[in-house]
């Protein structure tokens, strides 16, 4: 089954999930973060595809999420690496697994538990605003539109936003 392209969409989360909205890719992402680093350990651990699991990781490496690294010359062998863009996508899958914790949890419970290096402490991740720190929730949060804000697929309710507020001055 062909998956709708989003590369068209004028729209930061649009193009994100142009990048990584493919099912397996955040299991990759969650895989080599956990340190699986070699192609059959991977395919092992998910119980994906060769196939698939080397058109994702191909797919992850072109957007400059995922890098390749030669570990042998001969037979030539690679391990996969998270880049800077990748690392800062883990954060992102740690919220949505605070989200599966709390309203999709696996029986048995979570799989899986949080440290913070940092401080010693366990945590669920959650957003937070960069200027007060304070948690943000959908009720807490105004949408303004930013300077890519247009009228095109994606963003016409933005745009449209800039637009009333440009008629109110």
């Amino acid at each position: 089954m062909q998956r709708t392209s989003f590369a068209e969409m004028h729209c930061s989360i649009g193009q994100t999930l142009e990048r990584v909205g493919e099912w397996w890719t955040p299991l990759i992402v969650r895989d080599l973060y956990l340190g699986l680093r070699r192609f059959d350990d991977i395919a092992e651990n998910l119980g994906i595809s060769r196939n698939l699991l080397t058109r994702r990781l191909e797919t992850l490496v072109a957007d400059g999420i995922v890098e390749r690294r030669a570990y042998r010359e001969r037979p030539p062998r690679h391990e996969y690496h998270l880049t800077e863009a990748g690392r800062e996508l883990v954060p992102v899958l740690m919220a949505l697994m605070a989200w599966g914790d709390k309203w999709a949890t696996p029986e048995g419970g979570p799989p899986a538990r949080l440290l913070h290096r940092d401080c010693g402490a366990e945590f669920t991740p959650q957003v937070a605003c960069s200027s007060c720190e304070k948690p943000v929730t959908a009720d807490s949060v105004k949408v303004l539109p930013g300077p890519g804000a247009a009228a095109g697929p994606g963003t016409k309710v933005l745009a449209g936003r800039g637009l009333a507020a440009l008629k109110k001055k």
